[in-house]
Formats: C-alpha cells, sequence, structure tokens
C-alpha cells in the first residue's frame, strides 16, 4: 500500500470514531419515546376528560329580606344630637336608646302642650253641645209625640160632640115636626068648639119652643163641626211647629259635628309634633351592629330626616349577589348549583373540576333579576345549599364581604371546552332545573 492510500485509510479511521461519538445512545431514546407517549396519553386522556363549565360572577354578602340589610337610622325630629349611647362598632338589641335628639327651641314642647290643651278643651266644649243637642232633639221629638197625640184625642172628642149634635138635631126636628102638627089639628078643631082657647095657646107655645130648640141644636152642631175644624188646625200646626223645630235642632247637631270634627283635625298636627318630640331618644329599629356615626353630638343640628347613623342587623338569611354579565343571563335559572369563594377565606378553586376545590361553598340560585343595573350586569341572589356544607358563620361571613362565584352548568369533555372557547361559542345549556321565576318564600312563611 502507497502511502497516499494509507493517509486516505487513517483519514476514513479517524471520521467514524468522531460520527460514533455524535451518535444518540439507545437508552435516552427509548426514554424520549416514552416521555413523548406518556405525553400523547395525557393529552388524550385530558381532551376526553369531564369539565364542569361555569359563568364567573363577583359580588358581595348581602341578607335576604330587605329588614335584614344595612339601613340606615333616621332623625325623626328637626334639632341637635345631645348625646350618643353607642359608639361605631357596638352591638345593640331591639329597643335599646342610640342618640339623644333636643329641640333647637326648649320652649317648643310646652307651648305645643299649651296648644294641644287647648284644643282638647275646644273639642270638650263642642261634644258637650253636640250631646246637648242630641237630648234637645229627644226631647223635642217626644214633644211633638205628645201634642200629636192631644190634638187626636181633641179631634176625637170634637167627632164626638159632632155626632151627638146631629142626634140633638134628629131629636129637636122630630120634636118641632109633631108640635106643628099638634098646633095644625087645635087650630081646625077650635073653630068648632072641640078645643078651648088655652090648649090652643099651649099647642103655640110648645110649638114655638119646638122651633127654638131645634134652631139651638141646628147652632150646636155648626160649633161642633167648627171645634172639628179647630182641631184639625191644631193638630196641623203642632206638627209642622214641632217638625221645624226637630229640624232646626239637628241642624245644630251637624253644625256641632262639623267643627268637632275641624277641631280634632287641627288636634293632630300639634299631636304629630309633640310626639315627634316625645320620640327624641332615638333607638335601634332591631338587634345588631351600629356600623358608622354620622353626626357630632353637641354642635350638629340635624334636620327630621337626616341619616345619622348606618345600622346593620344581625342577619338569619344571608345570600350573596353576584353580578353576571348579560351575556350569560340567558343561561341562568332558579335551582342552579354555585361554588363561592368568600374574601378571607383561604380557598382552592378548580373551575372545571369543583370537586377537588378547597375552602369552597355551595349555594344555589335563588333569584335572577329581570332586569339589568343600567350597565348590562345582572343580579343574582345565591342561599345555601342545603346539601353542601354550611357556610362561614356571620363572624366571619359579614354582610358587604366580597365573594367570587362561579355558577355550575353542564358537564363536557375539556376538548370539547377547548374547542367551544377557541371558536367563541357559547356554553352548553342543558336542561334547566328551573325555568319559572318563583318568588323567594321567607322562612317560616307558608
Amino acid at each position: 500500500m502507497s502511502g497516499k492510500e494509507r493517509a486516505i485509510h487513517l483519514e476514513a479511521a479517524a471520521g467514524g470514531g468522531e460520527w460514533d461519538l455524535v451518535q444518540t445512545p439507545n437508552s435516552l431514546r427509548v426514554m424520549a419515546w416514552t416521555i413523548g407517549g406518556l405525553v400523547a396519553v395525557s393529552l388524550g386522556a385530558l381532551i376526553f376528560s369531564p369539565w364542569q363549565q361555569s359563568v364567573p360572577g363577583t359580588g358581595r354578602v348581602s341578607a335576604l329580606t330587605p329588614p335584614e340589610r344595612q339601613q340606615s337610622i333616621d332623625a325623626p325630629v328637626e334639632g341637635r344630637i345631645v348625646q350618643w349611647h353607642v359608639i361605631e362598632g357596638t352591638r345593640v338589641r331591639k329597643g335599646d336608646p342610640v342618640v339623644e335628639i333636643a329641640d333647637i327651641d326648649p320652649n317648643l314642647p310646652l307651648r305645643l302642650r299649651a296648644e294641644r290643651d287647648a284644643a282638647m278643651d275646644r273639642i270638650r266644649a263642642i261634644g258637650a253641645r253636640e250631646t246637648q243637642l242630641e237630648e234637645r232633639i229627644l226631647e223635642l221629638e217626644q214633644s211633638l209625640q205628645n201634642e200629636l197625640v192631644a190634638a187626636e184625642f181633641r179631634i176625637q172628642q170634637a167627632s164626638d160632640r159632632v155626632r151627638g149634635a146631629e142626634q140633638a138635631l134628629d131629636a129637636a126636628g122630630a120634636r118641632e115636626l109633631v108640635t106643628r102638627q099638634n098646633l095644625s089639628r087645635h087650630r081646625a078643631l077650635f073653630p068648632k068648639g072641640l078645643v078651648s082657647q088655652r090648649q090652643l095657646e099651649l099647642a103655640q107655645a110648645e110649638a114655638e119652643t119646638a122651633s127654638a130648640d131645634l134652631r139651638r141644636a141646628r147652632a150646636a152642631i155648626d160649633e161642633a163641626r167648627n171645634f172639628q175644624k179647630t182641631a184639625e188646625a191644631e193638630r196641623a200646626r203642632a206638627t209642622n211647629s214641632g217638625t221645624a223645630l226637630v229640624r232646626d235642632a239637628r241642624a245644630s247637631r251637624e253644625s256641632a259635628r262639623s267643627e268637632l270634627a275641624s277641631a280634632r283635625q287641627a288636634l293632630q298636627p300639634v299631636e304629630v309634633r309633640l310626639n315627634r318630640q316625645a320620640t327624641q331618644t332615638v333607638t335601634a329599629p332591631a338587634a345588631g351592629t351600629i356600623f358608622r356615626l354620622m353626626a357630632q353630638p353637641g354642635s350638629a343640628v340635624i334636620k327630621a330626616g337626616d341619616t345619622i347613623a348606618a345600622f346593620v342587623p344581625e342577619s338569619t338569611s344571608p345570600v350573596v349577589e353576584l353580578w353576571v354579565s348579560g351575556n350569560d343571563v340567558p343561561l341562568l335559572s332558579r335551582g342552579r348549583h354555585v361554588r363561592l369563594q368568600f374574601e378571607g377565606w383561604p380557598a382552592v378553586q378548580f373551575v372545571g373540576w369543583p370537586s377537588v376545590a378547597v375552602g369552597t361553598f355551595g349555594g344555589r340560585v335563588l333569584l335572577v333579576d329581570a332586569s339589568d343595573d343600567g350597565k348590562g350586569q345582572f343580579r343574582v341572589l345565591v342561599g345555601p345549599d342545603p346539601t353542601d356544607q354550611p357556610w362561614p358563620s356571620t363572624a366571619y361571613l359579614r354582610q358587604g364581604a366580597r365573594a367570587k362565584g362561579w355558577v355550575l352548568l353542564e358537564t363536557v369533555s375539556l376538548g370539547f371546552e377547548l374547542w367551544r372557547q377557541f371558536n367563541g361559542f357559547p356554553p352548553s345549556i342543558g336542561e334547566r332545573p328551573d325555568d319559572s321565576q318563583q318568588p323567594v318564600k321567607r322562612k317560616g312563611a307558608k
């Protein structure tokens, strides 16, 4: 072998050793393929693993009923604050004194009491006059009844006199007829000498007496009839006069009632002002905690209706007010499960796997507002889930504490969720637990 061929052979041998040095060892190659296979299998498993869809929202802790939510204590009267019985953070019971308010005019209560006493005296006087008028009306009605009864008796008496006079007239007429016939017979027999002059004169006298009695009977019946008319006229006069008196008395009674109503109406503003002055000690409306004091004692002058303190009642039915975007509201309904994370409470949240979350609490949707807040956000009330662990006590879960919530929707695969997110599709709605918005009932309501 020539020298040149030997050099080429040595150069080839040297190059083959370097190639062997840069080759990947078989063990590392097997490990890489193993890791790649595990990654592929893991990705495949993740793609087909279940994923819980949810709608996020943020809000705060509140109370279900408005009387249990934070409220203000207002001044019932105008005046200035004299003394506070509480400080910020004081726990009070219902009826405990909170603040004392004094009127700017110290003599105003005395003047109001004097005005009230005068109005009460006027009401009593008008009431007594009304009572007297009631009694007078009863007396006039009884007097009218008595006069009518007496008038009926007089009319009945006049009727009896008319009947008596008519009977006397009939008797006088019959007697006059008999005496006149007897006189005619005596006058016919006297020329024949069958009766004497004396008998003729007696017959003539009897005829004249009977004629006089007949005239008296006629006068008597006219008098009886006139008496009857007079009695009837007296009855009409008594009726008209008594009725007029009763009407006048009733008109006076109605006038007294009107004055009494006016006096009572005039008393009401005085009573209201006096009652407001009597409520110068403001008490706690319910058991709870004084949150803020809005005025200073002594120099602070307040008006009626001004807020002087903020008050947080003790809540027996806490809820969370979540604010959700309007894009997600069609997916929500009453009865949906919710996972909540409270501010200040340690928690580890897995959105897609709520079962492995730590420090979160379960809830259920109680109400979804029918209208937004003017900015496209809708309020969702979430209450405790009775099938889940109870919420923290009020010592930790106070009103106003911020909270995060995830309203749980349907369970899908992670691959579908990623595909949905990449394409911007909405979550799956599925079957809604309760499409009807039933009113939320208070505890104990039937």
